[in-house]
């Protein structure tokens, strides 16, 4: 137990030099996270030793090393999001009887990577590695309310496709959206995809606030009118919040 303080140290090198924009003085680690200056260097040789940082002489700063690029390498093989969402969504379409999905924003556009549903239910376009225009997505439009204004515009900076002539088509109607969204915590789309059906989504959020995944419920509108869909989103709301847990995130303030 004697090392758990160093471990802790270490791992808040890691996690400075992970958010910063690139390698950074020895100096400017001791003050970000309020440690002596001898001991930080201490502490980044033997991270070094392990390849976990490496030092950049010309520049006098440290960046991180081969072994954390291995590690995070690793995280994204092991499949971590989708283990942790996989019971979630099962969960939520035992309880409402409808289709769940999880999806993340991939540029402009909504990645699907989780699909669960009833058995006999009807197939939808939106299927488990298709991706489709963040804006007309119930999951793109949860996470984008959660975005900076900044990253929402460069993500739009021009035309906007529409597949069914709903949805938002400017940049304009977008923030308007975005915002109400934001607002009440959950989005939703009205045959923005496909005619006939609708979707609920809400994100969940990493350890800094920022939001990571999109947990979406689809349905045919005629079963689920909208005065309805506040209803609907609890359970979906409680799912994201459920995953955020599980991220060891934290929503933002």
């Amino acid at each position: 137990m004697s090392q758990v303080p160093a471990a802790r140290r270490a791992l808040a090198v890691l996690r400075l030099l992970a958010a910063a924009p690139g390698p950074l003085p020895a100096s400017a680690i001791a003050r970000a996270l309020d440690l002596p200056r001898s001991s930080t260097y201490h502490l980044l040789t033997a991270m070094a030793e392990d390849g976990f940082v490496t030092a950049i002489p010309e520049e006098r700063r440290w960046g991180l090393g081969v072994a954390a690029f291995e590690i995070g390498s690793a995280y994204l093989r092991h499949e971590p999001l989708e283990r942790l969402a996989r019971p979630l969504l099962r969960r939520l379409v035992d309880g409402v009887g409808e289709i769940a999905q999880l999806g993340v924003l991939h540029g402009a556009e909504t990645l699907y990577l989780l699909k669960e549903q009833p058995p006999r239910h009807a197939t939808l376009v939106t299927d488990v590695g298709v991706r489709m225009p963040a804006q007309l997505t119930a999951s793109g439009l949860s996470l984008l309310a959660h975005l900076p204004p900044a990253q929402v515009r460069a993500l739009f900076p021009g035309r906007f496709v529409n597949r069914t002539g709903r949805g938002p088509a400017s940049l304009r109607e977008l923030r308007r959206v975005l915002a109400e969204d934001a607002r009440r915590g959950w989005s939703s789309e009205d045959g923005y995809i496909t005619e006939g059906f609708a979707s609920i989504a809400a994100c969940a959020f990493d350890h800094t606030g920022h939001p990571t995944a999109a947990v979406a419920l689809t349905f045919r509108r005629d079963r689920h009118p909208p005065e309805t869909w506040p209803d609907l989103a609890a359970p979906v709301l409680t799912a994201a919040a459920a995953l955020t847990g599980r991220l060891t995130g934290r929503p933002p303030s």
